[in-house]
């Protein structure tokens, strides 16, 4: 059997919302670390605009930002669009009540500056597991895969896939980093009651793939590792 470790969490895409550059590198430099697709944006208009377009699973939201406030984000969020997406205030209002205001207006945590990046990442880890029914997607690099939709996109652009190829998408977004055989790809896709096919079709299937793929995108997700199988490479973000 196929196990991929901390599988709740790797392939979120999380959006650093944060003015100063230097916080937004040093988080963007632990969640890479940690297999997360990462996106940033610098001022409240900005989030707005990024929010739409990527639908990230987490935000990661500074209060003081130039344009729009982090509070009047939250407030869209939470009011306007009615999104559910996490948020974890991440600011240097500290006083009890900016925590108490932070939470009333939807967040799902709340860390003042200075702060410890491990920490954040914990806290991040421990929101993403309790609202794992909100983020249901995986995206890596700007390849965005939303299974219980059945939908496929690259860039925002939508790829039009056979089913067997959507499945296989699916299982590779699952075990990024990891080789598998074509004999596992071939099992874990095909239902013990459906008929007989051969591992040269798993090659076409892949094939056929790579090609839909290529057409919107330069970047070549799916490696293959001679006389092993076939990897799904998602260890550099682009975002």
């Amino acid at each position: 059997m196929i196990r991929l470790q901390n599988e709740t969490l790797i392939g979120k895409s999380v959006l650093i919302v944060e003015d100063d550059s230097k916080i937004r590198q040093l988080v963007r430099i632990y969640l890479e670390k940690e297999g997360y697709e990462v996106l940033e944006a610098t001022d409240g208009l900005d989030a707005k605009n990024k929010i739409q377009d990527y639908d990230p699973c987490i935000l990661i939201l500074d209060l003081m930002l130039p344009v729009l406030s982090g509070e009047e984000i939250c407030k869209w969020i939470r009011e306007e669009i009615k999104s559910p997406i996490p948020i974890i205030m991440l600011t240097a209002k500290s006083s009890e009540k900016s925590r108490i205001d932070g939470f009333k207006l939807g967040a799902d945590d709340y860390v003042t500056k200075p702060f410890s990046p491990a920490e954040l990442m914990v806290r991040i880890e421990a929101v993403l597991r309790r609202t794992a029914s909100r983020c249901g997607k995986l995206s890596f690099r700007g390849l965005t895969i939303k299974p219980h939709k059945g939908e496929a996109l690259v860039n925002g652009e939508k790829l039009e896939l056979t089913y067997f190829e959507f499945k296989i998408l699916h299982l590779f977004m699952q075990h990024p980093g990891q080789i598998l055989s074509r004999t596992q790809i071939l099992n874990s896709i095909y239902a013990n009651n459906e008929k007989a096919v051969t591992e040269r079709t798993i090659d076409v299937h892949i094939k056929n793939l790579r090609e839909k793929i290529k057409q919107k995108s330069p970047i070549d997700y799916i490696q293959t590792i001679r006389g092993m199988g076939y990897m799904f490479e998602a260890s550099k973000t682009n975002l």
